[in-house]
């Protein structure tokens, strides 16, 4: 991925993108020549902040404040989307919240709340984009961020590992749904990431963790990104239903 504008003409969609990885991801996505829409939640600040910092790239954006549970409000984002930039040609399933607690004392709330946002936000974003994707001749690429808590379960987390669990399920079957018709599916199964969220650890706790990473350290989110990008790049067309571990050998 030499080319810097591999993406022009192209037209990327990026959930919870105001912050962290996903914020990564969006401006990766920019510098390679995509027009980037996304969605926050809450704050206005930071979405008006990384929709200037995306048109200083040289590409069109949009921002939504959209809830990625509603499936309403998923379908009538991504049809704006469609609306303005005429395409769908990416789209990042990476809006994804925690609510730890070991499961006696989890309430239901906590455990609706994470389910309904990471999984559910996911399949509301997949099925609307998909409309236009599968419409496409040049098909289009599905990227979910998901987390090694999916693949081996994190004590304290039975929703957000069951959530990212789905996520990989849900990779998998759509790929197969779709693969006929030029669309690809991935899945990144992330570890530990220096994000803001990161950063709220108690700094024993991230000391135990890294003791615990064969590669000694977290990902930054510019690493991600650049995986990311490449698996939604046509580098990786011949590449469907993976799940890609990106966590210092954590959990191998």
């Amino acid at each position: 991925m030499s080319d810097q504008k591999t993406f022009s003409g192209r037209t990327a969609i990026v959930t919870g993108a105001t912050r962290g990885i996903g914020r990564a991801i969006a401006l990766e996505l920019a510098r390679h020549g995509a027009d980037v829409a996304f969605n926050y939640a809450k704050s206005a600040e930071s979405a008006e902040s990384l929709q200037k910092e995306l048109e200083s790239l040289g590409v069109r954006a949009l921002s939504f404040q959209c809830d990625v549970a509603n499936t309403e409000a998923s379908a009538a984002m991504v049809k704006q989307v469609k609306d303005a930039f005429g395409r769908i040609d990416f789209l990042v399933n990476n809006a994804g919240i925690t609510r730890d607690n070991l499961i006696l004392r989890m309430k239901e709330d906590d455990w609706d709340q994470v389910m309904d946002t990471n999984l559910k936000g996911a399949w509301n974003f997949s099925k609307a984009a998909l409309r236009t994707m599968l419409r496409q001749e040049t098909g289009g690429s599905i990227l979910n961020i998901s987390s090694i808590s999916g693949e081996i379960g994190m004590p304290g987390q039975s929703n957000y590992s069951a959530s990212k669990a789905g996520m990989i399920g849900l990779t998998k079957a759509l790929a197969k749904e779709v693969a006929s018709r030029k669309v690809t599916v991935n899945a990144l199964a992330l570890g530990m990431v220096a994000t803001d969220m990161a950063g709220k650890l108690d700094e024993s706790y991230q000391t135990k963790i890294i003791e615990m990473i064969p590669l000694g350290r977290f990902a930054e989110a510019d690493e991600v990104a650049r995986v990311a990008v490449f698996l939604m790049s046509d580098d990786a067309r011949y590449i469907t239903g993976q799940v890609v571990q990106m966590d210092g050998g954590l959990a191998m």
